[in-house]
């Protein structure tokens, strides 16, 4: 869902931490019980919440999960990215890295509910291992 910056408010604020605080307690514990599974086939699985940027409501921010998974040892066979909260500067719909005039700031939050993210994860780790 898109949000401009005439509805940034605390309570949007609090929506977005508090479900990165979910979604990264989700992501550990969806992914620990998968990682010896995956090692006895070879394979690596690492995930991790990431957080660019500090403010969430300035350009730049961007909040996701990712559960990558590679050989052992090796290279990486597949990263599987959701994103939670993107906030950007766009000219003509296209992103910019500077403030031109006529350009707007846009945030981005996932239109998902963490009930069909965890099954979204599940689906996809247990297609890995099949």
């Amino acid at each position: 869902m898109k949000y401009t910056p005439k509805q940034f408010t605390p309570e949007l604020l609090d929506k977005i931490k508090q479900t990165e605080q979910s979604l990264g307690s989700l992501l550990e514990e969806i992914t620990q019980p998968y990682k010896n599974k995956f090692h006895n086939k070879g394979l690596e699985l690492d995930s991790s919440f990431d957080q660019e940027g500090t403010d969430p409501f300035g350009p730049g921010y961007r909040s996701s999960l990712n559960i990558g998974i590679s050989e052992t040892g090796g290279d990486l066979l597949d990263l599987h990215t959701i994103v939670i909260w993107e906030c950007q500067r766009t000219l003509l719909g296209n992103p910019i890295g500077k403030n031109i005039p006529g350009s707007r700031i846009s945030g981005e939050f996932m239109d998902e509910t963490i009930n069909e993210i965890n099954g979204e994860l599940q689906a996809y780790l247990k297609e890995w291992l099949n």
